[in-house]
């Protein structure tokens, strides 16, 4: 055997035999290919400790985002309530994918951007917010215009000059109802709320 030989060999042989290192004293920097794949490799090591990071990771994105979705009950509840629906985040959610798909999504968008204005005490963001809200649902020239009857349309047109946070609160009941009587029953049979209800089934069989 040549030296080198000789020489690789005791190197190994003081490796394994090395003292286990003292708590709290640092390790010696290994080489990152440790040909016997020890536990001392540091390399090894970090290698561990970044999966296992990347584990938790992944496990606390999975909790985050069953956490983001209704319970069982609260999906029961929908079906017996239409403004518990309205008021549940989720619930608006699903309702709005549902009326996508029947082309009617823009009654729900009309109704929320109605909410919004009933809020503002500004005359200046009342104004902008009631133009932006004719323009987009009322008008005649919306490419989104909602279903009001003549009468409701009417009154709009002669408050837009002196608008108000309220000048939307009978067409906004009238799609209210509208929503209400017609897709709602709809929605309640639909695969959109039926496959969620079986979801949260399983999910409360599994825990």
């Amino acid at each position: 055997m040549g030296v080198s030989g000789v020489e690789m060999r005791k190197r190994q042989a003081a490796h394994i035999e090395a003292p286990p290192q003292a708590p709290g004293q640092p390790r010696p920097n290994t080489c990152c290919l440790c040909w016997c794949g020890c536990c001392k490799c540091l390399w090894t090591e970090d290698r561990m400790e970044r999966s296992e990071r990347q584990t938790c990771t992944k496990m606390d994105s999975i909790e985050a985002a069953d956490e983001q979705q209704p319970s069982l009950d609260e999906v029961l509840s929908w079906a017996r309530s239409f403004e518990m629906m309205l008021r549940s985040l989720e619930g608006r959610e699903v309702f709005r994918e549902f009326l996508r798909s029947e082309y009617s999504e823009d009654n729900l968008l009309f109704w929320l951007a109605c909410e919004e204005l009933k809020k503002e005490t500004d005359p200046t963001v009342v104004e902008e917010k009631s133009r932006i809200i004719y323009e987009d649902y009322v008008s005649i020239l919306s490419p989104k215009e909602v279903s009001l009857d003549s009468r409701v349309r009417e009154g709009i047109n002669q408050t837009l000059a002196e608008p108000s946070n309220l000048m939307y609160e009978e067409a906004q009941f009238q799609i209210y109802t509208l929503m209400h009587r017609d897709s709602f029953p709809r929605f309640l049979n639909s695969s959109v709320y039926r496959d969620l209800l079986a979801n949260r089934r399983r999910a409360c069989l599994d825990t």
